[in-house]
């Protein structure tokens, strides 16, 4: 199901907070607070989760979902995806703003025309979103997601136009 083209990741629930069945949720919303103004939220299984109240924490927020009332309980979501059907996400309002989902699959275009990969997902370790492309050789490379790096993304021709770091896109050559 997460797979499914139609449901946009919104966030993902990590430890319990408390005992009275609260969790942790790492929301990938710009304005965290927000993952709860979506409704019912599913998983991969297609369970439904809706979020009675939230308030901001550090890094996450921490929510009380419907139907969570113990530690335990809450101690099981770790790791649980929440989904949110892509409808339910309003357009963008401008041309650079878009969904992380919506770069999955676009063609990665070199200065000179040429097609060097496409990617496969948009990753963050802390210092920003990079971008993993899979080459046509079957490597995998990473690349910042920065204007400089990409400076042209067209969604609707599913496109990025790229000015790689150099070097990024060879193959190491070992004798």
């Amino acid at each position: 199901m997460a797979a499914d083209d139609k449901l946009v990741l919104l966030g993902v629930i990590g430890a319990a907070h408390g005992i009275k069945g609260e969790v942790r949720i790492k929301a990938f919303t710009g304005d965290p607070l927000a993952i709860a103004e979506y409704g019912p939220l599913t998983d991969e299984k297609g369970r439904r989760f809706e979020i009675a109240e939230i308030r901001p924490a550090k890094e996450v927020v921490v929510a009380r979902l419907k139907g969570i009332t113990s530690r335990e309980a809450a101690e099981s979501l770790n790791g649980v995806n929440l989904f949110v059907s892509r409808d339910k996400i309003p357009a963008p309002e401008d041309e650079d703003e878009f969904l992380q989902a919506d770069l999955i699959g676009c063609a990665v275009i070199g200065p000179d025309g040429a097609v060097l990969g496409t990617v496969t997902t948009v990753a963050n370790y802390g210092a920003g979103d990079l971008l993993d492309i899979l080459l046509p050789d079957g490597r995998s490379v990473l690349m910042p997601f920065t204007k400089a790096f990409a400076p042209r993304i067209d969604i609707a021709a599913r496109r990025i136009e790229a000015v790689p770091p150099e070097g990024l896109f060879e193959a190491d050559d070992e004798d």
